[in-house]
């Protein structure tokens, strides 16, 4: 397959189609190479309007919803990000040609080792990773100018809004373990705004502020 075809295609049809316009974003979707974030088997689909698995009952969210996400961080050059939810690494490879530093948690061991030896070879240095629960973030590397969280939760985990920047923006679904509701949180001075965008469908956030082991 003519897999850089392939990624335009998606950026025209699934992503521009639908009002993403931030054009780095648009630029990153363009650029990173999706079918080297599934299982060889699946690679042909990698860039279809869907969500694909990537094993331990975890997927690689449709492609739409990762730039919709990504496009309501409005990352900037000099932005540090946080990701609770590293999965396959392509969100995070998304991430990482937005931002200068991202760092990233993923609860499944073998996962973030899987996706850490990739976005090694992509050669996106600028990723930090560990192995963790998410919903308590990183504390010790905080604040951060933009979080994003892959999975749903039942509420906002209050240590992720604590570990904004002013100013910071995070994207997290939040609803039950069958539907959700995309949620920006901005942090401002002396309070938290919270705008719902829209309904997706995640797999559940586990955590300690998340659904529980």
């Amino acid at each position: 397959m003519d897999y850089k075809l392939e990624r335009e295609r998606m950026v025209a049809t699934q992503l521009e189609a639908r009002g993403i316009s931030d054009q780095r974003v648009l630029a990153a979707m363009r650029k990173v190479p999706r079918h080297l974030f599934v299982e060889e088997a699946l690679q042909e689909q990698a860039y279809g309007d869907f969500p694909l698995p990537i094993g331990h009952a975890q997927t690689i969210s449709q492609p739409y919803m990762v730039a919709e996400m990504t496009q309501l961080l409005e990352i900037t050059p000099d932005d540090r990000v946080l990701e609770i939810g590293t999965g396959s690494g392509y969100q995070t490879a998304i991430l990482a040609e937005l931002a200068s530093r991202v760092y990233t948690i993923e609860r499944i061991r073998e996962l973030l080792i899987e996706a850490k030896r990739r976005l090694d070879q992509l050669e996106y240095f600028n990723v930090v990773a560990k192995c963790s629960d998410g919903t308590d973030g990183w504390p010790e590397e905080g604040p951060f100018d933009a979080i994003i969280v892959t999975a749903g939760a039942p509420h906002v985990p209050e240590p992720l809004k604590q570990q904004l920047a002013i100013g910071g923006r995070l994207a997290v679904p939040v609803g039950d373990a069958y539907s959700q509701v995309l949620m920006k949180i901005t942090r401002k001075e002396d309070r938290f705004i919270e705008i719902p965008t829209g309904g997706c469908r995640f797999v559940k956030l586990i955590g300690k502020h998340g659904w529980g082991d």
